[in-house]
């Protein structure tokens, strides 16, 4: 049964009817450069387990446990905490060796990848006198077989800890991600030593130390992103005073960064910190819209006005850390950290959602209006965004939020008509979590959300966005929210791009290919035009955009010579009829026999189609090339459930 369309709710019916669009060659509005950005929140094991390629799961044994341990051959293992290495890492394992080999070893994050072409970069902190030689290995948990092993020469000595580091070269691909790695030593009589820090990394995106895992990586940048906000989300706020994600505290080594309990019900041991954040920006060519905490925890606490200095302070030094001269404080602690080279910030956010948890008043009545002045003191270059569409300070912009069901999704089409463009909006999370009830019905909260997102409510996202592009001079950007998920321990669903330990596991929502779409393809200046049909079942804007546009950073200041293509972006969602809605757009200026390309995504198996690891090709593209006709014409059909981009003109 086809699912109650959203016309039929509002009393249409019938046939869908041919569409007659006409398009203006003047008017309408520049548009933002950043309409299409990333946000991330360490939610759904996606920090740790996730884009940190890290591959050893609680290796500084910060969540207190041996959780991912166990002993190699007859050894024991004991948590201690008698001999910290350093003041963030106070807690390391002890090894009781027997009669035989001895060591421990680690089930990775649900899995390590092993591949022959990858060499893969290790180091541990030992403790206590052993006078002969490691072995660091990957072994298949499935066949017992090594799949590379090493040896390094022991420098530990009793009453300090030493590195050691190595590489393993892999002799084999592994059939599966069921390995583990395996630390191990072999005393001539009983031995006691400690270990800590144990890490192993394999090739990272761009080859950063310390980086990020390539594949995940490699489909943000194919999204072609304009902007990072981070770190976004809860896990910025914290569960409790002392909680909140400070940014201080996940600079430097990783012998300097204790980790904290996110609010995700698991560690982070914030090898993620603040320099891999901008990092990641730096290798996706993206700016940053950095969230500053505000005072708000997620059990209801509020710092009171007279104690909210602190926070205001910290905000300040962060800023400075990251774009300050080397000559200020945190400036050349930056430099001391080995980056002299400023960042630049130009937009910050302050808190997030500070609309729940009876953070609203506070928000309104001091929070907001503190850190705005604060900062633009300091910073006045800086725009500063609201964490809610309900408050707003001066100049500031605004966040809005909204996980809801298709249908109602399509209802805002219009949200954005009547809003001011005096404060700008950030649409910094959205997602179509559950499916229609057949009423106009909101979020449940007290009901299941979807495992994957499903083709009728990612082409009701695509209503919404095109609702957003048509309302360019008031919307700054947006960003699909969660970003990741791990496939083994995740909180919510659906997100964007799921995952493994395997690469083989790696797979993007139906949503991920229209928003590629819509950010390969930006509109630069809106352009008004008349419908013969109003809007539904097609909904659609328009625009001029350059034929390399893909990327959106170029300043949005209107037409101009290099804005040689005429854009119209396009979603049907739930016609009344079977049939394909025919369209006839003219745009004017556009000369008889101009080239155009339409591009469509549907989904053959109907509205209810999901990628998963096992069938990730629900989406089909199809790609048509056109002429214009007579005035500017083209024509085409669109089917029901279908998202397009027409791009027509240029050379």
């Amino acid at each position: 049964m086809a699912p109650l369309s959203l016309r039929a709710l509002l009393g249409f019916a019938g046939a869908a009817a041919a569409v007659t669009l006409s398009v203006a060659n003047s008017g309408g509005h520049p548009t933002s450069p950043y309409m299409y950005g990333i946000m991330f929140e360490d939610i759904n094991q996606s920090g740790d387990g996730g884009l940190y390629a890290e591959l050893i799961s609680n290796r500084a044994f910060q969540n207190q446990s041996l959780k991912s341990w166990s002993p190699v051959g007859d050894s024991t293992l004991e948590l201690d905490t008698s001999t910290p290495l350093s003041w963030a890492l106070p807690r390391s394992v002890r090894v009781k060796s027997g009669k035989g080999k001895a060591g421990l070893k680690n089930s990775g994050y649900w899995g390590i990848n092993v591949k022959k072409t990858d060499t893969y970069t290790g180091s541990f902190y030992s403790y206590g006198e052993y006078k002969g030689s490691f072995t660091a290995s990957l072994v298949s948990d499935i066949t017992n077989e090594t799949l590379a092993t090493t040896k390094i020469k022991s420098k530990s000595v009793a009453d300090a800890w030493t590195q050691h580091e190595f590489e393993l070269h892999p002799t084999k691909s592994a059939a599966n991600s069921n390995n583990s790695f395996v630390l191990e030593f072999r005393p001539c009589h009983e031995t006691e030593l400690k270990f800590n820090l144990i890490s192993l990394f394999p090739p990272t995106y761009n080859n950063r130390p310390n980086g990020m895992r390539r594949d995940l990586m490699e489909k943000l940048r194919d999204l072609k992103p304009s902007f990072l906000r981070i770190p976004g989300g809860n896990n910025l706020e914290g569960n409790f005073a002392g909680n909140h994600w400070n940014w201080s505290v996940t600079l430097g080594p990783l012998t300097e960064r204790p980790g904290r309990m996110g609010v995700w019900e698991y560690e982070n041991t914030d090898g993620l910190g603040l320099v891999e954040y901008m990092h990641w920006a730096e290798d996706l060519d993206v700016d940053v819209v950095l969230g500053v905490a505000a005072g708000l925890y997620l059990n209801g606490d509020v710092v009171p006005e007279e104690d909210l200095d602190f926070f205001v302070q910290d905000a300040l030094n962060e800023l400075e850390f990251l774009t300050g001269d080397v000559s200020t404080p945190y400036g050349a602690l930056r430099a001391k950290l080995g980056y002299p080279k400023p960042w630049k910030i130009k937009y910050v956010e302050v808190g997030n959602e500070d609309n729940l948890w009876g953070g609203l008043d506070s928000y309104k009545s001091y929070r907001l209006k503190t850190f705005y002045d604060a900062i633009k003191a300091k910073y006045p270059d800086i725009f500063i965004f609201s964490s809610t569409d309900e408050v707003v300070y001066k100049e500031s912009g605004r966040d809005y939020h909204k996980y809801t069901r298709p249908d109602y999704s399509v209802s805002q089409f219009h949200l954005f008509d009547n809003w001011t463009a005096e404060h700008p909006v950030i649409i910094g999370e959205y997602a179509t979590i559950q499916n229609n009830t057949g009423k106009l019905e909101d979020t449940d909260w007290n009901a299941p959300k979807n495992a994957w997102s499903n083709w009728i409510g990612s082409v009701a996202e695509a209503v919404f966005l095109v609702g957003a592009e048509r309302n360019a001079d008031k919307i700054w950007g947006t960003c699909f929210a969660p970003l990741f998920q791990n496939l083994n321990n995740y909180q919510w669903a659906p997100d964007l791009i799921s995952y493994s330990a395997d690469p083989a596991d790696t797979t993007v929502s139906v949503s991920y290919p229209i928003i590629q779409l819509f950010s390969e393809h930006r509109i630069t200046h809106t352009l008004p035009g008349v419908s013969s049909d109003g809007f539904g079942p097609l909904y659609w804007a328009a625009g001029r955009g350059s034929a390399s546009s893909g990327h959106g950073h170029h300043p949005g200041k209107g037409p101009s010579a290099k804005d040689d293509t005429y854009i119209l972006k396009a979603a049907v969602y739930n016609s009344t009829a079977s049939e394909d809605v025919p369209v006839s757009v003219r745009f004017e200026g556009l000369r008889e026999g101009s080239p155009a390309t339409l591009t469509v995504l549907t989904a053959p198996e109907g509205p209810w189609a999901k990628n998963t690891p096992d069938h990730k090709d629900a989406v089909k593209k199809t790609i048509t090339r056109l002429r214009a006709g007579k005035g500017g014409e083209i024509e085409f059909s669109l089917p029901d459930l279908s998202v397009a981009v027409l791009v027509a003109g240029g050379k």
